[in-house]
């Protein structure tokens, strides 16, 4: 056996193994006594059939797997010896050797081999890395305080419908009826929407409900349908209101501020003001802090310059996703996979050039933000803390959630540890600049 290296660039190599029938004869030969032992063939007994029947049977097989064996082996002795930090695994060579299997004797295998690069970056004071901080407006306060207000109301009876208004109202077209609809008037057309706006209880419209009501969607749970029965709907309807319901702000009351900022956290105006700003706050923060993990990988990407053996890992991305992306994808996409990669490998240096290490807290931790912001998207404030212990742990329970947890604590503590070292360039800057940037 003997094995060779031919250095293509500094990344790139291409690694052949070669073949002699001295290597392969003799585990060839323990392979088919391996299958002759457990042979079952009609007219033989058990073990007894003839070795010739045998390699007419199976001696390609044995052939196959021996070599594939002996290659595999040889390949990652060869890897492990010369202590190769390989990007992916290693790919059969496009310029692939012929061997005959039919008729064998020597074998020849050629594969591409692909090096992780060195990460060479360092990070000192001169490094300056822009943090972004939005000033909390009057105006947005106002909005905010509106919103949340507006989150935790209810809907009430009115008079008269606006354009933001319900009106449950029953539908009949003919011999068909539909009682106590819930028709949202801003999921009309607009150019019908003004009709609507000022009825009262028992207003009659006529109603082309194709027209009125574009959204299929929409109109199928309107009418108690499914999209595919639309169709089957009579298109004009009498439509008589039986009721106005309008969305009214939460009052400002004890019971108000309890579900909004917990029991007991709030117990005036003044205070509830103090506790509103103080969130605005923190979501701003939050902002600057998602645009600093931007700007600061960014800018270490940029600084540590980091090459990539580009062709070799799109042959890859290919081979390990097994056909279920197109080359033409791979291209399309490869950037901001590249992107990834070296911020991965970033993150690593830093990680282990600063010893920083992950802690169940610190992935516990993670899973309670993740768990209570999923609330907070269904309006769920101040879940009680067993429910979000209980909800995280199922989400760290799927692996690939958990490993993409683990992975952001990784980045916030490696960007911790890169906001305590550079210089962090304070700039101001107003909400909508600020999410023009993060688009």
């Amino acid at each position: 056996m003997n094995i060779t290296k031919n250095q293509v660039d500094d990344l790139n190599m291409t690694v052949s193994i070669a073949l002699d029938k001295n290597d392969w004869a003799e585990p060839r030969k323990k392979k088919l006594n391996e299958y002759r032992r457990t042979a079952d063939i009609r007219g033989f007994r058990r073990g007894m059939a003839p070795m010739s029947l045998i390699e007419k049977i199976h001696g390609g097989q044995a052939l196959a797997e021996v070599v594939n064996t002996l290659v595999t082996d040889e390949l990652n002795k060869f890897i492990d010896d010369n202590k190769l930090n390989l990007i992916g695994e290693p790919l059969p060579s496009e310029k692939q050797s012929d061997n005959n299997w039919d008729n064998p004797d020597a074998f020849s295998f050629d594969f591409d081999l692909a090096v992780a690069p060195e990460v060479n970056l360092t990070v000192t004071a001169d490094d300056k890395i822009p943090y972004y901080t939005v000033t909390v407006t009057k105006e947005a306060l106002k909005d905010y305080r509106h919103g949340l207000l507006k989150q935790f109301g209810q809907l009430e009876s009115a008079e008269t419908s606006k354009e933001d208004d319900f009106v449950i109202a029953d539908f009949v077209s003919g011999e068909q009826k539909i009682e106590g609809a819930y028709v949202a008037l801003r999921s009309m057309a607009e150019e019908v929407k003004k009709e609507f706006v000022g009825l009262k209880k028992g207003d009659t419209r006529e109603v082309d409900i194709v027209r009125t009501f574009p959204n299929e969607a929409d109109r199928a749970a309107m009418f108690h349908v499914k999209k595919e029965e639309l169709e089957t709907l009579p298109v004009n309807w009498t439509m008589t209101v039986n009721d106005i319901k309008t969305f009214v702000d939460a009052p400002l009351t004890q019971a108000t501020f309890d579900q909004i900022f917990g029991e007991g956290n709030c117990k005036d105006e003044a205070e509830f003001d103090a506790k509103v700003k103080e969130r605005l706050q923190s979501e701003y923060a939050q902002e600057s802090d998602y645009r600093f993990m931007i700007d600061a990988k960014e800018y270490l990407i940029d600084k540590a310059a980091i090459q990539l053996p580009d062709a070799f890992m799109k042959r890859w991305i290919m081979t390990a996703n097994e056909g279920k992306f197109t080359m033409e994808q791979i291209e399309a996409e490869y950037d901001l996979f590249a992107k990834d990669f070296r911020w991965n490998m970033i993150r690593t240096k830093i990680m282990k050039d600063q010893d920083l290490k992950v802690s169940k807290d610190d992935v516990m931790k993670q899973a309670l933000s993740m768990a209570s912001y999923q609330f907070a998207m269904y309006g769920m404030q101040n879940v009680p803390e067993e429910h979000l212990t209980k909800y995280a742990e199922q989400i760290l329970a799927d692996r690939q959630q958990a490993e993409r947890i683990v992975e952001k604590v990784e980045d916030d503590l490696a960007l911790t540890w890169v906001r305590g070292v550079a210089t962090i360039d304070k700039k101001k800057i107003s909400l909508e600049k600020m999410r023009e940037l993060t688009k």
